[in-house]
């Protein structure tokens, strides 16, 4: 066994005592030798060599005891504070230098006091909205085993805190999120419910070792109502634009059952019939058309990546708008992998909508491109001189148009196929000068 160390004998109170004997022995010795060599009775030396070497020594333990106070006092307040108690204060009796060193641990005794408050009340705002926020939150540390779980996670799994903590991962069926990836979507089943869920994990790190966050939450109805809102915008915009085609057709098909059941006919019918049957024809094909692009944008194809030069990609498109020249100014050659059908598509639509725009006011369409500032991908902008964006806000609506005959499907395409490349879309007004621009932004 290991022997306790021994205490030493002269200990720090002992050599203060001793100091302050030493301090005073000089004193002593010269007061020793008046009282010897000096015209004095023997018991008057005696007598004043004894009270004196007692107030001497008296002298000496007070010092003592008073600096081992202010030592303990010391001691008891560091050791409150190591407790957590910060309402332990010392006396401020000493104006001097201890006095200046009780008065900054006072302030700092009151400084972890209110570190301490604000960190308890965090903690505690923290832990209720952790315990009433509607998504489930397990922490693990890294053995897998459960430490912290909140009322809605308690929900998920039904079973309480207390009966969880402590478990694995396993065994709450919770394992596999654990190890899988860091933010996903994906469609599971608990004790507590069914359906899709997000699921997002994180690590941090409690008392120095590493612990795992994970974070379920169920969006089966916000989807739901999205699905929702999504099929009634469907069934609005179809029905609007069926209506403005069976309207027409129907009033024509009336009118001219009407003209053929006089008797005797009118002269002119035949021009009358072949006038509204052209009209119908014109209106099925229109909704065919409608149809079609619908189709279309229901059958967009996954991209197929290859390389693909821009500045080839440029050349290849540009010469296709034939009824304005386009301002080309060249950046560099950079090569990007995507789908070249696809970003033919989404260029000649915006080249199309530029010239519309810019023929309104005789103006001009310029384009160019430069690396992103990421490097690798490419930055393409198209600039017109048209009137710009009216309205902003419809910009990517599936069928609507402000052109007459438009499809209303060539910006949402358009940003279809960027995004589908892991790029974005954008259309903003031209500060200063007349006109918008569109910036695609493709990755390398």
């Amino acid at each position: 066994m290991a022997q306790a160390p021994r205490k030493r004998w002269l200990t720090f109170e002992r050599r203060i005592l001793l100091l302050t004997l030493g301090a005073g022995a000089p004193a002593i010795l010269a007061t020793a030798v008046l009282l010897f060599f000096g015209d004095y009775d023997l018991g008057t030396r005696w007598s004043s060599l004894l009270v004196i070497t007692l107030v001497w020594f008296g002298c000496a333990l007070l010092a003592r005891d008073r600096f081992a106070y202010s030592m303990r006092s010391l001691a008891n307040l560091l050791g409150a504070l190591r407790e957590g108690d910060f309402s332990f204060r010392l006396r401020m009796d000493d104006k001097g230098s201890l006095g200046e060193v009780y008065a900054q641990i006072n302030e700092m005794a009151e400084t972890l006091h209110v570190q301490r408050l604000g960190a308890m009340e965090a903690t505690a705002l923290l832990q209720k909205v952790i315990s009433e926020i509607d998504v489930s939150i397990f922490a693990f540390d890294s053995g897998g085993t459960l430490r912290l779980i909140n009322k809605s996670g308690e929900q998920l799994i039904r079973r309480q805190a207390e009966q969880a903590i402590g478990d694995s991962a396993e065994n709450l069926g919770l394992a596999s999120y654990l190890n899988g990836p860091v933010a996903t979507v994906t469609r599971a089943a608990f004790r507590g419910g069914a359906g899709q869920w997000s699921v997002r994990r994180g690590a941090f790190r409690e008392g120095g070792q590493p612990h795992q966050l994970l974070v379920l939450s169920d969006i089966t109805r916000p989807l739901r109502e999205e699905e929702l809102h999504a099929w009634q915008r469907l069934v609005r915009v179809l029905g609007h634009e069926i209506n403005n085609s069976l309207t027409p057709v129907k009033s024509l098909s009336s009118s001219l059952l009407t003209l053929l059941s006089r008797d005797p006919l009118p002269d002119d019918w035949r021009e009358d019939v072949y006038s509204g049957l052209n009209i119908i024809s014109n209106r099925c094909d229109a909704l065919n058309r409608f149809t079609g692009s619908y189709a279309r944008l229901a059958r967009l194809p996954q991209p197929k990546p290859q390389p693909v030069s821009v500045a080839e990609w440029i050349d290849r498109v540009v010469p296709l708008e034939r009824r304005l020249a386009i301002a080309v100014s060249r950046g560099p050659d950079l090569v990007i992998q995507a789908d070249s059908d696809q970003l033919d598509q989404l260029l000649i639509n915006l080249l199309r909508n530029a010239v519309d725009a810019s023929l309104e006011r005789g103006g001009v369409v310029s384009l160019s491109w430069r690396g992103d500032a990421s490097g690798g991908g490419v930055e393409v902008w198209v600039d017109d001189e048209g009137h710009g964006i009216a309205n902003p806000a419809n910009l990517f609506v599936p069928f609507f148009t402000t052109k007459p005959g438009g499809s209303g499907i060539g910006l949402f395409l358009s940003r279809q196929i960027a995004e589908a490349h892991a790029g974005t879309l954008t259309l903003r007004n031209r500060a200063p000068g007349p006109g918008c621009r569109a910036t695609i932004t493709l990755p390398g």
